[in-house]
């Protein structure tokens, strides 16, 4: 084991107390059903997290974060749609109507504190005597939730709230760029900022188009590149389904790397999803412990090279609460360059079993490259 760079991670236990309803898995009861199942994003995700990383790690690496204040929040989401958020959660939640996107009574409160968590992996990535790598374990994830509204299991988007809050204060920087590494599309962060060229938006997904025409009408594909000051600043790269460790490398070397590279932001935000892992029930791809171990180190040497070393993961999708653990430990690994052996396992991954097809992303590459060769050189 080496000890580069030590780790912090930012977090709140009310974040474990959002407990959407059991149901037919992300979908409320169904009567011709005999049983339900718990919603795809149980407090045991986040647990399972805390556990992995303390026993790693250790204890000390951990900051309780302050809740979010509610004006932080509003600087990216409608004032309305936070109280009616809030009295939602007041009154007990339940599911949104026609979403899979379910509250209790302590989900608002919840999110308030995984911005919070955002936000001061934020100010540690800014501090000028910052010699670790900020992780903000953040619940429920954030990149799907619209300025006005609920979605994908989201509620506030802490990737941009703590971009907006870095572009605010003052500490020097002009333009943040946001990587998302989800398997789902960071429709959310992308509707906020599609509008604005302070703010870089690349997100790497599976391309599952739009998932509903009214409240989740993004669709995460090639042809959505932002609109007026924003165009060509929000760069989409669907990849096929069955994508692992080598395609999201690839994925880095001609598509990430260049292109924030050449944008040349002051902070860079990660929002990572562990949810392309082989297990995922809610995603395709194939992606490894040794994979995200890939990513934490590309992108900690992206962000070396462009911001000086300003950089934030922040933590989004994963639904195999057993490998989310797993994989998130290879994302800090790779960020702190430290490799762990657990029990057992040692440095690998008892879920990587499948073995990955390169040939269908070189051709999505080739059509993401051409789609954004206009605005980036790729």
């Amino acid at each position: 084991m080496s000890n580069d760079t030590s780790l912090s991670v930012y977090w709140h236990p009310r974040t474990f107390d959002h407990a959407p309803p059991d149901g037919a898995f992300k979908l409320p009861s169904m009567p011709f059903l005999a049983s339900d199942e718990p919603h795809p994003d149980q407090p045991e995700r986040a647990k399972n997290i805390r556990k992995i990383i303390a026993s790693t790690f250790g204890d000390g690496v951990f900051t309780t974060a302050d809740p979010a204040p509610e004006n932080a929040i509003e600087r990216v989401h409608d004032p309305e749609y936070v109280s009616w958020l809030k009295a939602f959660a007041d009154d007990g939640g339940g599911y949104i109507d026609g979403t899979t996107t379910a509250m209790n009574d302590a989900t608002f409160e919840a999110a308030q504190h995984a911005a919070g968590a955002a936000l001061a992996a934020t100010d540690d990535a800014l501090a000028e005597d910052s010699q670790s790598v900020p992780y903000a374990l953040a619940r429920p994830s954030g990149h799907h939730a619209q300025s006005d509204r609920a979605d994908g299991f989201c509620f506030l988007n802490h990737a941009a709230i703590a971009a907006q809050h870095a572009l605010d204060t003052d500490s020097g920087v002009d333009r943040v760029a946001i990587v998302d590494w989800d398997v789902h599309h960071g429709n959310g962060t992308q509707e906020i900022f599609e509008d604005r060229d302070d703010v870089l938006f690349l997100s790497v997904h599976n391309d599952h188009g739009a998932w509903d025409p009214t409240y989740h009408p993004q669709t995460g594909g090639l042809e959505e590149v932002g609109v007026g000051d924003g165009e060509g600043y929000t760069v989409n790269a669907p990849v096929p389904p069955g994508t692992g460790d080598e395609g999201y490398e690839r994925v880095f070397d001609r598509l990430v790397d260049p292109i924030v590279t050449d944008y040349d932001p002051d902070l860079l935000i990660y929002s990572a999803g562990q949810d392309p892992g082989p297990s995922d029930p809610l995603g395709r791809n194939l992606v490894s412990r040794d994979g995200f171990r890939m990513l934490g180190s590309r992108a900690a040497k992206l962000a070396s090279t462009v911001t000086d070393g300003q950089y934030l993961i922040l933590q989004e999708g994963g639904y195999q609460i057993s490998h989310l653990a797993f994989a998130t430990l290879g994302v800090l690994e790779g960020a702190t360059g430290e490799t762990h052996d657990l029990p057992e396992y040692g440095e690998g991954d008892p879920y990587a079993w499948l073995d990955e097809n390169t040939e269908p992303l070189v051709d999505a590459l080739e059509k993401i490259r051409e789609a954004h060769g206009e605005y980036w050189p790729v």
